[in-house]
């Protein structure tokens, strides 16, 4: 199962297009499709935007340590969705590692053209002041 979503950013006018793809994590990508659309708020840590807690709620489902770049991720330890643009402060050499075992469920398809002004411009806009995403 796949399928195209946008993840909204309305202070930036931005959209991130994700491909979800149920290969990896069928159960996962299947309890976000039926919760659509998903109002959260989004926190950066490294290179990787995570959101606070969604109301999908999944257990690990062939959950990996390790992640590749543009990597869309659930994480069932914070019931939050992770973008992997590179990598995180566990990261370790060319390795991008999540905080823990995260469910791959899909990749980013748009990828900006500066990677560290998009996620600066997220984090002034949207991380600092806290307004919401919306996954659709």
């Amino acid at each position: 199962m796949k399928r195209i979503v946008s993840l909204e950013f309305s202070e930036l006018g931005e959209k991130v297009a994700i491909e979800l793809n149920g290969s990896q994590s069928p159960k996962t990508v299947k309890a976000i499709i039926e919760s659509l659309p998903i109002k959260m708020t989004i926190n950066r840590w490294g290179d990787e935007l995570y959101t606070d807690e969604t109301p999908v709620r999944v257990e690990e489902e062939n959950a990996k340590s390790i992640v590749n770049l543009l990597d869309v991720a659930y994480w069932p330890e914070g019931s939050a969705l992770c973008l992997f643009y590179g990598p995180t402060p566990a990261s370790k050499g060319n390795e991008i590692l999540p905080y823990s075992p995260v469910n791959i469920i899909g990749r980013i398809v748009t990828k900006p053209a500066n990677v560290q002004d998009f996620l600066k411009s997220v984090e002034k806009t949207h991380v600092s002041k806290k307004v919401p995403v919306v996954l659709r």
